[in-house]
């Protein structure tokens, strides 16, 4: 739900998923065919793992930060792994890159230029999002929902970043 001032996006669990699955439509519909999956940790966890499972790819990891500063919400130094954890040897071929947003384009814009630059093996590279932006100088290859009015989206595991195991404990009674 959009709030009224257009400063903020929140996201149920089921809307969440529901955009996942429009995701993987648009992905089908193109008729582009790709040999893996390439999300970027962690905003790219949660739809690269569904979209790994309705395509049937493997899925490959790179851990990518910038999200530090005022419990996340200020985008500081991006931080880009330098290893890609993947279940068959080195990642090749049709790679489709995974995030959940393209927020100013920044990170999205990075990682192709690494992967291009640093993995020679992969012949096409495309991206694909939930949300883009309208501040974002980035234009993925696929995206689900654009915001132009650039609102913070509160997605529903959010709450999870100020819970602790004490907080757990306290709440479970165990």
């Amino acid at each position: 739900m959009l709030t009224e001032d257009g400063k903020h996006l929140y996201v149920s669990y089921d809307e969440y998923h529901g955009l996942i699955e429009k995701l993987a439509i648009k992905i089908h519909q193109s008729g582009w065919e790709f040999d893996t999956i390439l999300c970027l940790a962690r905003g790219g966890l949660r739809p690269g793992d569904i979209l790994s499972r309705i395509f049937d790819k493997p899925l490959a990891i790179m851990s990518t930060s910038s999200y530090r500063a005022e419990a996340g919400t200020v985008q500081g130094h991006l931080d880009i792994g330098r290893f890609i954890a993947t279940p068959k040897g080195d990642i090749s071929g049709r790679v489709l890159l995974v995030d959940d947003l393209a927020d100013s384009g920044a990170t999205l814009k990075a990682v192709i230029a690494m992967l291009k630059t640093n993995y020679a093996p992969i012949t096409e590279l495309r991206s694909a999002v939930i949300w883009t932006k309208g501040v974002s100088t980035f234009e993925p290859d696929y995206s689900v929902d654009f915001l132009g009015t650039n609102p913070w989206i509160h997605q529903p595991f959010e709450g999870y970043d100020t819970l602790n195991p004490e907080k757990l404990a306290e709440k479970w009674k165990v």
